[in-house]
């Protein structure tokens, strides 16, 4: 139920009242979206640069959209240096459109990071082979806006 009482519904089912409620509420006047700028084609893309920026900084992704009972890691790599594992680097990857209200990495909040520092602890135990292994939190910034080149910004111990 509406917390605040009954809301009043025209009738043609909207809330908005009125003539200019209805040609508000209208598709004329819905935000158009340009073609693969929905939230799952930019997250995809997301995750393929991310992907990018990992292989150049010389680390191997072992897994994507890892999910674990306290929530999901986007990518999960590993750095190798001289045929030796040493770190295993939890990601996550926060990808927006535009950055007209605030960059995408300050989207990783406390609560967050706690949740992914969970998840982190969640894949330790299920994977022994990764036990001995330093671990790092990797957040990947990805700012792409329709028209120009995604912006990548891969801040590495972010928290």
């Amino acid at each position: 139920m509406w917390p605040f009482g009954r809301s009043r519904r025209d009738v043609d089912g909207s809330t908005h009242a009125g003539p200019l409620g209805r040609i508000l509420a209208s598709r004329l006047f819905r935000r158009a979206r340009l073609p693969g700028t929905d939230a799952a084609s930019l997250g995809l893309l997301g995750e393929k640069l991310a992907r990018a920026a990992l292989g150049k900084a010389g680390l191997k992704v072992l897994a994507a959209n890892y999910r674990c009972p306290p929530g999901e890691i986007d990518l999960i790599a590993l750095r190798q240096v001289r045929g030796a594992e040493d770190l295993l680097v939890f990601v996550e990857v926060k990808t927006r459109a535009s950055d007209y209200h605030t960059d995408p990495w300050a989207a990783v909040d406390a609560g967050k990071q706690r949740r992914l520092r969970r998840c982190g602890d969640y894949y330790v135990r299920a994977h022994p082979a990764a036990a001995g292994l330093e671990r790092r939190f990797d957040v990947i910034s990805i700012v792409a806006a329709p028209g120009q080149a995604p912006r990548v910004e891969h801040i590495q111990d972010a928290f």
